[in-house]
């Protein structure tokens, strides 16, 4: 049996409309997982769905996760139908650049809300026993902007340090449920995220950061990867840790 396989397991990700969360939707479903995609933009969900694997046993959920009452009731529709769930990846996030002058208490409220608390609360409700297979693995997207310094990024880095230290807490108690939990700090990945900050940044800031790459800018499959490696049952020792994925650069 190839212990890299994600055969016969429910994968529930967040933010699988595009990014990160799309390329993880993509790569589970080509290692054999069946999932339940998580996104409030339904057309851009759907472009995913039609980008699996042939056979793939896939439900969906259109939902704002900051802001929805009733996740556990759509997520324990969605258990009933195709199986409970082994993995849970929390790809959703919100990233603004600003001058600290330009932070507000909202601006924190709105980061906080999608990057740490949604994850959080879906996990809680995922590590119910009527939800969860007998093993699972939870692994939470994190950024090198949790670990080091960057300016413009005060908001942003403390909801990703935020999610590190939260996901190494949740490993301690959930271990005893059979509950592995990891997260994943990538750097620089070419998404709409990045599209956006490098507009909003400027032509010069953006160069700075591509040099600050030593293998250059990461592929939203770079980071699929590590998630089906901590997903898989390759890694059932490893749990409280954080894979940094990030071409070099906090290696520097």
């Amino acid at each position: 049996m190839n212990q890299f396989s994600l055969k016969d397991k429910i994968i529930l990700i967040t933010g699988a409309s595009s990014g990160i969360g799309r390329s993880c939707s993509v790569e589970c479903s080509n290692s054999g997982a069946g999932l339940i995609l998580v996104a409030r933009n339904e057309e851009e969900l759907q472009k995913t769905v039609s980008m699996l694997a042939p056979y793939t046993k896939v439900e969906t959920i259109i939902a704002d996760i900051a802001q929805s009452e009733n996740l556990e009731e759509l997520i324990a529709e969605k258990v009933l139908q195709i199986g409970k769930i082994s993995g849970f990846i929390h790809c959703a996030g919100v990233e603004k650049t600003l001058p600290l002058k330009k932070h507000t208490p909202q601006l924190y409220h709105d980061i906080f809300a999608v990057n740490v608390i949604a994850g959080f609360e879906i996990a809680k409700i995922l590590s119910l026993k009527k939800y969860k297979t007998e093993a699972s693995s939870f692994v939470f997207i994190s950024s090198v902007a949790g670990m080091v310094g960057e300016i413009g990024k005060a908001a942003y880095s403390s909801s990703k340090g935020a999610v590190i230290s939260g996901a190494r807490s949740m490993a301690m108690e959930l271990s005893r449920s059979n509950i592995r939990v990891n997260s994943i700090s990538p750097a620089m990945v070419h998404t709409p995220i990045l599209e956006k900050m490098f507009a909003d940044i400027g032509e010069e800031a953006a160069e700075e950061i591509l040099k600050k790459h030593p293998l250059g800018i990461g592929n939203p499959e770079d980071v699929a990867n590590a998630c089906i490696f901590l997903l898989s049952d390759a890694a059932k020792w490893i749990t409280g840790s954080n894979l940094v994925v990030d071409g070099g650069y906090s290696a520097q």
